[in-house]
């Protein structure tokens, strides 16, 4: 049985395998061929054929007995074709619309949690919208506050918004408030460093640097350097506002401003920056005040070397000079004595304006000198002894230098430059200023030498020279001998020391007199006259320039008078050629001497 069974499936592979067209639904038709015998199987082609008719008949039959539902179906045949086909589009256009769908709903999810995000910080900001309120304006009312000078309430709200900031660092809000009151403390700092460089007092410091070291903005040398920049900003431009266009007046404010206040200033730094001995380095200036005063005085002191040469009058350098001494002792009080430094500069000072006025007494010397008529003028006597040191006090210029205009200016000038000496005269100059007298004698000499040699004279002429000579010689040399001797104790002495430098003008009187040349007008009466009386009346004049008592005499008649008041009328339109300075100096005033003629 099992036999027969393996063969019969032996015959069906055999089959199957001869027969790879037939599909699994023939394969139940293919194993009953293979059951059947073999006339069973010549005759199967023609019931094959027979049972085709049959189903063909059949199916004409159908088909014609149901040909209307044929037809529908193949309509709806090819209508769900038609939709079949544009389904397949519509498929594929949404398969490519997917992605953007997706990235949509994406995004509306996220634009949805955003809004709710926003809603719920919407929802917190009403919630706390009294408190933010308030939060934004504290710049505004922190601004008012430094406005009105209400310095400690808006240094609260700095504080209190800088605790708010480093509790929340990742709030805009508050970063941004912050931001805002950093720009106010800007300000303030600003309003605080400007009220430095005004006129404060020490209280008002201490509170300023007390603000200061609140803010925290500088380390305390910082400060310290702070403070001193904005006192000297203010003391410079206290300076500013003075006028220089007159030295005297400009040096004056500015010593009295010094003195006034550097010294508060130095106070009040060492009021407020004490230092400690705690050995904290931070607290140590290393000499800023030092460095800063000795700037101040520095500054100070060239101003006074600019502006001294610009002074010319002795008063006034006498006025700056008390001035400074006590500007420089009262800053003593500090340690900021500097009358040490003042005497080079008031001794350069002094010596530049004696050697000025000098030079221009030559100067309107040899103006005068080149410019003089020689006309015979009535003689004044000269005494050939000298003086007793008791009469060396007086110090009034001789009326004798009437007759000689350009010895009369000489002295004038002279007088003058004494005059601007005497109020301030430094003793360690005294050698050096007499040498500059000297040397201007010098040149007085020297002028009427080359003047003697340069000019061809008439003998008349020659001889009003020669007597101008004998009377630089005998009074003009005597009387600035005097005068520098009422500056300095001796002075006379130096000056006169110095003879030697007439001694040409000696030596031409000498050869004059042996040449005989013919004496000036007055010169016999001179010789007769014992006390040395001159012929006009007048006082004799010895050679420092004291006016002894003098008899006058009765043998001057009327009209030799009057001849003598027209010369000295011509004398004096010469003199009026003479600087206006000089012809108008209390010293030797020309007007006085015709109203004694």
């Amino acid at each position: 049985m099992m036999e027969s069974e393996n063969a019969a499936a032996e015959d069906s592979s055999a089959v199957a395998s001869l027969l790879p067209l037939a599909s699994g639904a023939q394969q139940p038709y293919v194993s009953e061929l293979l059951s059947f015998t073999l006339d069973r199987l010549h005759k199967e082609p023609e019931l094959l054929r027979v049972d085709a008719e049959r189903i063909q008949r059949q199916m004409q039959e159908v088909a014609v007995g149901n040909y209307r539902a044929f037809i529908a179906a193949s309509d709806a045949l090819l209508v769900i074709r038609d939709e079949v086909s544009s389904i397949d589009k519509h498929l594929e256009s949404l398969i490519g619309e997917i992605p953007k769908l997706t990235s949509g709903c994406t995004e509306f999810v996220e634009s949805g949690e955003e809004i709710l995000e926003k809603r719920k910080m919407n929802q917190t900001l009403l919630a706390n919208h009294s408190t933010l309120l308030d939060l934004l304006e504290i710049p505004q009312l922190m601004d008012t506050c430094v406005r009105n000078g209400n310095y400690d309430e808006a240094l609260d709200l700095e504080t209190f918004v800088c605790k708010l900031s480093t509790m929340h660092p990742k709030l805009p809000v508050i970063q941004a408030l912050a931001a805002e009151v950093r720009q106010t403390t800007q300000s303030l700092l600003s309003q605080l460093l400007q009220k430095l460089r005004s006129n404060i007092q020490l209280p008002e410091c201490l509170r300023i640097i007390g603000y200061l070291r609140r803010i925290g903005v500088f380390s305390e040398y910082e400060m310290r350097l702070q403070f001193l920049r904005c006192r000297l900003a203010w003391l410079t431009g206290l300076l500013e506002d003075l006028d220089q266009r007159n030295a005297y007046d400009y040096l004056k404010g500015m010593i009295n401003y010094q003195r006034q206040h550097l010294f508060d200033v130095v106070n009040q730094y060492r009021a407020i920056f004490s230092d400690d001995t705690s050995g904290n380095e931070e607290n140590h200036d290393g000499g800023l005040l030092f460095s800063w005063s000795m700037h101040q005085i520095t500054s100070l002191l060239k101003t006074l070397k600019i502006m001294l040469p610009k002074i010319t009058e002795g008063v006034s350098l006498s006025n700056i000079l008390e001035q400074s001494m006590y500007c420089a002792m009262g800053l003593g009080w500090v340690g900021l004595d500097f009358r040490g430094l003042l005497p080079s500069l008031f001794e350069e000072a002094v010596l530049n304006l004696f050697a000025k006025n000098m030079g221009t007494a030559v100067e309107n010397f040899q103006l005068v000198l080149d410019s003089h008529r020689w006309v015979p003028l009535p003689a004044v006597g000269f005494p050939s002894n000298r003086v007793n040191d008791e009469s060396l006090d007086d110090v009034t210029p001789p009326s004798s230098l009437m007759e000689h205009p350009p010895l009369a200016v000489f002295v004038n000038g002279v007088s003058a430059a004494m005059n601007d000496l005497r109020p301030c005269a430094p003793i360690s100059l005294k050698h050096v200023l007499a040498q500059e007298l000297i040397k201007g004698l010098q040149t007085v000499a020297d002028s009427l030498l080359r003047y003697n040699t340069t000019r061809i004279l008439r003998d008349n002429e020659s001889g009003l020279f020669l007597s101008l000579c004998r009377a630089f010689i005998e009074i003009t040399y005597p009387h600035c001998a005097n005068c520098f001797g009422r500056c300095y104790p001796g002075g006379a002495a130096l000056v006169m020391d110095a003879k030697g430098l007439y001694d040409g003008i000696g030596r031409l009187l000498t050869n004059s007199t042996s040449r005989g040349l013919p004496k000036p007008v007055g010169d016999e009466n001179k010789d007769k006259s014992e006390n040395s009386i001159t012929e006009n009346g007048d006082m004799p004049v010895v050679e420092n320039g004291v006016a002894p008592v003098v008899e006058h005499t009765n043998e001057t008649n009327a009209d030799e008078k009057e001849q003598k008041v027209e010369k000295i009328d011509e004398r004096e339109q010469n003199v009026d050629k003479i600087d206006e300075r000089e012809s108008k100096s209390p010293i030797f005033q020309i007007e006085e001497r015709r109203s004694d003629v």
